[in-house]
């Protein structure tokens, strides 16, 4: 069954609960909300009582007067909160921590022996991220999940069917601050994606340095997350089971640092690499756009050519990963800290691109493809970008 845009609003939009539920005081990012509630009849029944958010630009030198959170708010937000600092903790806070934890276990406590064991699992185990990891139903599954995706909320919306009796390469636009809504998609179940797409099982791909922090890299795995290196794919690809989907971000670290709201440019051009990958093992193609992605956070202003840009670009250079400057909201208040902003989040999975295996293809063939991915991708944009807030003037830029 393919989903419409209208599902979204039956399911979250009740009215029986108070607008504050759907439109809490920290969305002020900027995301076009004021055409988003203009543009669908369902919405403009809560606009009649509840005005716009307010439209703020972030920039180094803006000053934030502190919004306090209220202290009488539901048990479920909360919950919702706690799961998302959870997130938070894994992806920014856990890689430093565990890095230095296990050498304060080793050598200044009397539990080292449990470490020493840990770290030959560690070894044992070193190749799993290039051999499919371990992918857990119950870690995928899990309750902390679903309040997760349902903070912002993330929706998985459908286009097409997916066949079981293939496989996918989808590749996921754009990267965001923390590619947020590819991780609850294909990290998680917590969208609903088993249901949604039912045969078709998700492995979504991050850097192979990522999984280098002890403790961290087993919920990695765990989750089915893998290397996105060629082999790695190629692995999942050539599994016996068909139905395998191998998610990849495909602007990668330069593409974060465009992560403002109303930005619309895709680094794609140059991403050939996942194109040879599809052609040699005969996936098929699939874009997905997550529509609200960029919103999630604020980031300092870093147009191209500027000082911080210059900058930010040498250290990927140098350190294989950007520093983007950014700022959420915080547990307790809305205006400063490393949560991700409460902003809906609409991930439109578009129809597969049919791809016959190639085991030698050709530049020429390779460029061919590539453009029909572009082409496709844009069309997606077009075709949803007004449901969603977008407006109807937003290009896409791929560079």
């Amino acid at each position: 069954m393919i989903a419409s845009e209208n599902l979204f609003y039956d399911k979250f939009f009740d009215e029986t609960k108070s607008e504050s539920e759907y439109f809490p005081n920290e969305i002020n990012i900027g995301c076009n909300f004021r055409e988003f509630w203009q543009n669908t009849d369902r919405l403009n029944y809560v606009a009649r009582k509840v005005s716009p958010p307010k439209i703020h630009k972030f920039s180094r030198k803006s000053k934030r007067k502190m919004k306090w959170a209220p202290l009488a708010v539901p048990l479920e937000r909360r919950l919702q909160t706690g799961a998302v600092c959870y997130f938070v903790f894994i992806f920014i806070l856990a890689p430093g921590i565990t890095l230095f934890l296990p050498l304060y276990l080793l050598f200044f406590t009397s539990y080292w022996w449990l470490m020493a064991l840990y770290l030959g699992w560690m070894v044992y185990d070193w190749k799993a991220p290039e051999t499919g990891s371990h992918p857990s139903d119950w870690m995928k599954k899990g309750k902390v999940w679903e309040y997760f995706a349902s903070y912002f909320p993330i929706k998985l919306v459908k286009t097409a069917e997916l066949s079981p009796n293939h496989n996918y390469i989808i590749g996921c636009h754009p990267h965001g601050i923390l590619g947020i809504s590819t991780f609850a998609n294909l990290g998680t179940d917590a969208t609903g994606w088993s249901k949604t797409f039912e045969g078709i099982f998700p492995r979504l791909c991050t850097l192979p340095s990522q999984f280098y922090f002890p403790f961290r890299r087993d919920l990695a795995t765990a989750s089915g997350i893998i290397s996105s290196s060629a082999n790695s794919i190629d692995h999942v690809l050539n599994s016996k089971e068909k139905g395998q989907a191998v998610g990849i971000i495909l602007g990668g670290a330069e593409e974060a640092l465009d992560s403002h709201p109303d930005n619309f440019d895709l680094k794609l051009s140059s991403r050939k690499g996942f194109i040879k990958i599809a052609l040699k093992n005969g996936a098929h193609l699939v874009p997905m756009y997550n529509f609200g992605e960029n919103c999630t956070y604020h980031q300092v202003e870093n147009q191209r050519g500027t000082k911080l840009r210059n900058f930010q670009s040498k250290f990927k250079q140098y350190c294989g990963f950007s520093p983007p400057f950014f700022m959420g909201r915080g547990i307790f208040n809305y205006s400063f800290g490393l949560l991700p902003y409460r902003t809906p989040i609409f991930s439109v999975v578009g129809k597969p691109i049919p791809v016959k295996k190639n085991l030698n293809p050709t530049q020429e063939e390779i460029d061919q493809l590539h453009a029909e991915y572009c082409a496709n991708l844009t069309q997606l944009f077009e075709e949803n970008k007004t449901k969603y807030g977008i407006s109807p003037d937003a290009k896409l830029n791929i560079y």
